[in-house]
């Protein structure tokens, strides 16, 4: 946290505006002794120390700010060292100059401010919390500063103090629910989370947010009952509301409710204030449910194309996997294609896509797709292989030789493949009316698939 406001300003308000004085000057008369100079001199090299900061000539700085130091031992000289030799990484340095501007006036916040960064930097959590504390009275921004402070070294007690004393004044924040929650992982206290909930859900029981933050900790410490019993509350509670099915669908799932599971599932894929990546994963569970319940298939299809705009690229692939297993390989091919809009130099899928349209005879297709592949993947053998096969079935002898021969030279230990390439080869040949040589791959197929 950084609360240097208006700094320069000030500093250069310090050194320029003369201090008050009440007597009389007679500027006709020459002055008697080099002070005038000495001040000039002074401004004249801090004014160098800021310009050489501004560029990030921190050195040239620093030695400007030593002249300085030479002529006048004010507290700013140190504090603007401290920020130079931090810069540089010079920690030690910094430290020094900060304490030493800290010592001359130890109510500036913006020194103590600086020191506390130097402490951060290096590590140094004893003396940051220390410093800390002394902010504290400035900014009560830097309690919470102090919580994370506390929890870096192990102070988990004073540290959900501080988070108490903070939340009753301030209210639930995100930020220190964070910094709650990574005390009681690091310390295991589950029940203690738990607690801590329940009392909040307990003094406002209207709010959804302490709803679904118990449900969900129930859901993670495996009190399924408590958390199901809980997202009914907030159904009673809130019957509008639709961030409860993420939670309600899977319980209907795991009790054999499939209808409410269905119901719920419609809600959350269809709900605008829910994420996209929450809806993919209810996606994907009602997937894998169907793929073992396939009686309830046209309820998968139904729900897929209530998000046909909003399908994710992992959503598309666990579908195209899905008819896959049902042997429906064109919509499978469908998915994959669609999930290509989306990725189109995903090898894995671009792979897929290849081997269903030689399945389904797109030889043509496959062609144009196999050659836009090799553009991005020039060293993949599949990709030969798989145009090959496709000029093959084309009748095209030439055009597969000249992909197979090319492509077998990236074939390395993989006997399976290279036996694969081999008998296109020999098929290739018998297309183009070379017998030898088609004999020749033949057995060469052989011997590889015998060993195998």
């Amino acid at each position: 946290m950084n609360h240097k406001f208006h700094i320069l300003i000030i500093f250069l308000g310090m050194l320029i505006i003369p201090q008050t004085s009440h007597a009389q000057v007679d500027f006709n008369q020459k002055p008697t002794d080099d002070l005038g100079n000495v001040e000039d001199q002074f401004q004249e090299y801090f004014f160098e120390a800021l310009k050489q900061q501004g560029i990030e000539n921190y050195q040239r700085a620093i030695d400007a700010l030593l002249k300085c130091r030479k002529l006048d031992d004010k507290p700013v000289v140190y504090y603007q060292l401290g920020k130079n030799y931090s810069k540089l990484k010079n920690f030690g340095a910094a430290e020094d100059a900060l304490k030493r501007a800290v010592s001359k006036e130890p109510d500036n916040e913006w020194y103590l401010d600086e020191l506390y960064d130097v402490y951060n930097q290096q590590g140094d959590t004893k003396n940051a919390i220390k410093t800390v504390k002394q902010l504290v009275k400035y900014h009560p921004d830097y309690r919470q500063d102090l919580a994370s402070l506390y929890i870096k070294n192990k102070d988990y007690k004073d540290a959900l103090k501080l988070l108490d004393e903070l939340d009753k004044e301030f209210g639930i924040s995100a930020d220190r629910d964070y910094l709650r929650n990574q005390i009681y992982t690091l310390t295991g206290r589950e029940g203690a989370r738990i607690e801590n909930l329940e009392g909040r859900l307990n003094q406002d029981p209207q709010n959804e947010t302490n709803y679904l933050a118990l449900i969900y900790r129930y859901s993670e410490t495996g009190e399924t009952e408590k958390a199901y019993e809980t997202a009914q509350k907030l159904l009673e509670v809130h019957p509008e509301s639709k961030l409860v099915h993420l939670a309600l669908y899977k319980f209907y799932l795991d009790r054999n409710q499939t209808e409410k599971a269905i119901g719920s599932m419609k809600i959350v894929l269809t709900a605008p204030e829910i994420n996209p990546d929450a809806k993919t994963k209810v996606l994907n569970d009602f997937i894998n449910f169907v793929s073992k319940n396939p009686e309830h298939e046209k309820d998968l299809v139904d729900i897929t194309a209530l998000i046909d705009e909003n399908k994710s690229f992992q959503t598309l692939v666990e579908l195209a996997q899905y008819y896959l297993k049902l042997e429906d390989k064109p919509k499978a091919l469908m998915y994959f294609e669609d999930a290509l809009k989306l990725e189109p130099n995903n090898f894995s899928v671009i792979k897929d896509a290849l081997l269903l349209q030689i399945d389904l005879n797109q030889e043509e297709k496959a062609i144009a797709k196999s050659e836009r592949a090799l553009e991005l993947f020039p060293a993949q053998p599949i990709l030969y292989l798989i145009n090959g096969v496709a000029h093959n079935k084309l009748k095209q002898g030439k055009k597969a030789i000249a992909s197979l021969e090319t492509g077998l030279d990236y074939v390395i230990e993989d006997p399976k493949m290279e036996a694969d390439f081999y008998t296109q080869l020999s098929l290739a040949y018998k297309l183009n009316n070379n017998n030898s040589k088609s004999e020749t791959f033949a057995k060469k197929a052989a011997a590889l698939t015998n060993q195998n």
